[in-house]
């Protein structure tokens, strides 16, 4: 079973070159792509993706707060990535949940492995949600 993906960043050439590394991998699933954070709280919201791939310093304004997005991807692994790599961009990280933060300039080497690492992760939250909804029983 594949690993479905949606990714979200405002700058075309940084999207396709994303593309193109994943399609690369057979169990990666692209679902769908957009361009701002109000587009990745409505294709989250519709198609319910494995893990988001979230640009955390996109041009447009920042039409949502953290809290929203926060917790308009509930249910998703966030994997954020970013040019910088500052205190700021930690900090904004963290406050939007993601699990793991990417510096762009190291995407080759290490966002497959990320979005595995993520992936795991929700499946075994997801089986661990299920064993204590048992017990409770």
């Amino acid at each position: 079973m594949s690993t479905t993906v949606l990714l979200v960043d405002d700058n075309n050439l940084v999207r396709k070159a994303i593309v193109r590394l994943l399609r690369g991998d057979p169990d990666i699933q692209i679902l769908a792509e957009g361009s701002s954070f109000a587009q990745t709280l409505e294709l989250a919201s519709k198609l319910r993706p494995q893990v988001i791939i979230l640009d955390l310093h996109m041009n447009h304004e920042m039409s949502v707060t953290p809290a929203q997005l926060k917790s308009g991807l509930m249910g998703s692994r966030l994997l954020a990535i970013s040019i910088w790599n500052d205190d700021e961009t930690k900090s904004l990280a963290k406050a939007i949940g993601a699990d793991i933060l990417l510096d762009k300039t190291n995407l080759a080497a290490e966002l497959i492995p990320a979005i595995r690492n993520c992936a795991n992760n929700r499946k075994i939250e997801l089986l661990l949600n299920a064993l204590e909804a048992g017990a409770s029983d």
